[in-house]
């Protein structure tokens, strides 16, 4: 079998999320081309998510080795590393306040940081309204990508960083994620300090969690003047359907909510009734574990394509750590497919033992004893290209 050299090879990312992103941006710094495909049809063309925090042990490193590290501090809100743990009634039960200049897991919105990633990308690396739709070609390449527009691109070697509901997985992996039982609606919040002062005092500076072991909420502090708050359920994937109704009948919804919520404080029901539009579904997923492939020489991935949890705060960090080991692999090898074998060897067991330990982990959010489920763990629930 022949393998190009990483210097030589045609390489294409699917999904430019923070992921895909980075791994681009590392390998461009090491002088090998890359190029990104999209299925948006632009950088602006959907809201990117909330906050999320970047660790020291992993998102951190990976900036440091596309050279952003510095950047990412200047945007990144330390302060947003405040966590509140708080019973249905709003008192407080247990509160994680930074020590001034902790940088541990300091908070970003997802915005701020694909907007650093793409600004530092060589013009014209990432293609727009590019949608995957199958991946064809021997094992051992070239392959071809077919994009649903019709068109066709030769590649030597193909990443998947498109998120939950990968395109490049099956040509590794049958496995599909199943809903894990538990599902956010979001709920946004602008303008806080003036339009909603009592949730802006509630949530703080960072993020606020309170669960009765049957239901939850989860409030995070963005940039901007911004709030959003996720409305945690234990319910079937398709509730709001079955319910007869549409994510568009807030009004319902919030009835229904209110329902459940009846036990609770009005102080925090507040953060179910007083949101600005409409509500988002956000149902959460994860993948088998283990979740395991045979080695392909043309093909690998990262991020949810490769490992989809429950969120708990390792989405986008292990997305970002993937890339980053997989870019230096490729431009530290002989061969494309020496690249993914060391990848790999790392990759693979790191994210089953993750997998193993977070397994069911959905169900922590709606625990009433969660001390810190740290951000990360809603800034981004899963969808196509999210990593």
């Amino acid at each position: 079998m022949y393998s190009p050299e990483p210097a030589r090879a045609r390489i294409s990312i699917i999904g430019a999320g923070p992921g895909g992103l980075t791994c681009a941006r590392i390998l461009q710094q090491r002088g090998i081309a890359v190029t990104v495909y999209d299925r948006d049809p632009g950088p602006d063309a959907r809201n990117q998510g909330g906050t999320l925090d970047l660790h020291a042990d992993n998102g951190q490193i990976a900036l440091r080795e596309a050279g952003l590290l510095d950047e990412f501090f200047q945007l990144a809100r330390p302060e947003g590393q405040e966590m509140r743990q708080m019973d249905p009634t709003g008192q407080i039960t247990s509160h994680k306040v930074p020590e001034a200049g902790e940088l541990f897991k300091p908070e970003i919105d997802r915005g701020q940081l694909r907007g650093l990633l793409l600004d530092s990308l060589e013009p014209g690396t990432v293609h727009w309204g590019r949608a995957l739709d199958t991946i064809s070609g021997p094992a051992d390449g070239p392959r071809q990508l077919l994009f649903d527009d019709g068109t066709t691109i030769e590649t030597d070697l193909v990443i998947g960083a498109d998120g939950a509901f990968s395109r490049v997985r099956p040509a590794v992996s049958p496995a599909v994620p199943q809903h894990s039982g538990v599902s956010f609606l979001e709920a946004w919040f602008s303008d806080v300090e003036n339009r909603h002062p009592d949730i802006a005092k509630l949530v703080g500076p960072g993020s606020a969690h309170a669960a009765d072991g049957k239901r939850g909420l989860f409030a995070q502090r963005n940039s901007g003047n911004h709030i959003r708050v996720y409305i945690i359920q234990r319910v079937p994937v398709d509730w709001i359907s079955t319910s007869g109704l549409t994510i568009d009948d807030t009004d319902d919804i919030r009835a229904l909510l209110l329902g459940e919520y009846a036990h609770w404080s009005p102080h925090m029901r507040q953060m179910i009734t007083d949101n600005d539009g409409p509500y988002v579904d956000r149902p959460i997923f994860a993948l088998p574990v283990p979740h395991t492939w045979e080695h392909n020489p043309t093909v690998s991935l990262l991020g949810d394509a490769a490992h989809l949890m429950p969120p708990l705060g390792v989405g986008v960090n292990l997305a970002m750590l993937d890339a980053c080991e997989l870019a230096l692999a490729l431009a530290d090898s002989a061969t494309v497919d020496d690249a993914i074998r060391t990848y790999e060897k790392t990759m693979l067991p790191r994210s089953t033992a993750t997998a193993k330990v977070l397994e069911h982990g959905a169900e922590h959010l709606l625990s009433a004893d969660v001390t810190d489920s740290g951000s990360d763990n809603v800034a981004q629930p899963q969808g196509p290209g999210s990593q």
